[in-house]
């Protein structure tokens, strides 16, 4: 070997190694994967409140179809609105209950959210016009952050 030739070789063989353990590593599922978990949004829809402006809230109704494993809810926001909340309540509109920092959504199954029981509320939305539609971004734990096309209907329709 030259002079030259020496202090190259060791960098050179130390690299050839370590892409050949990275290699193995990521072929034996070590490295994880990026995939999109399944879930379809069926009555995407908001009621607009009797009043609109501040100090009110707009509720929603949305079916989500879960066709992969389970994930969570774990946000929402709407250029409409500056605050989103995420609520789990009782059985009557605005009831008992409160905000949630994640709505479980099970695997292989649909999940129903309304205003009588877990929803997604708009506080002190904007101007929502019947018959216009509102973008929903919601973020889920696995599935990423998916926008959904919320129509808006009068107050207590879904």
């Amino acid at each position: 070997m030259t002079a030259l030739a020496r202090p190259v070789a060791a960098p050179i063989a130390c690299a050839v190694l370590l892409t050949g353990l990275l290699s193995g590593w990521v072929a034996s599922g070590g490295g994880g994967t990026l995939r999109r978990m399944p879930l379809k949004f069926e009555l995407a829809a908001i009621s607009v409140p009797g009043t609109q402006g501040a100090g009110t809230a707009a509720t929603t109704y949305l079916v989500i179809k879960n066709l992969g494993g389970p994930d969570e809810l774990v946000s929402a926001r709407a250029p409409a609105s500056r605050r989103v909340l995420l609520v789990r309540r009782g059985t009557q509109p605005l009831g008992v209950g409160g905000p949630r920092p994640a709505l479980a959504i099970p695997g292989h199954a649909t999940t129903s959210l309304s205003p009588l029981g877990t929803d997604i509320v708009l506080i002190s939305p904007g101007p929502l016009q019947v018959g216009g539609t509102v973008p929903v971004t919601l973020t889920f734990r696995h599935a990423g952050s998916i926008t959904v096309q919320f129509a808006v209907t009068p107050a207590g329709t879904p």
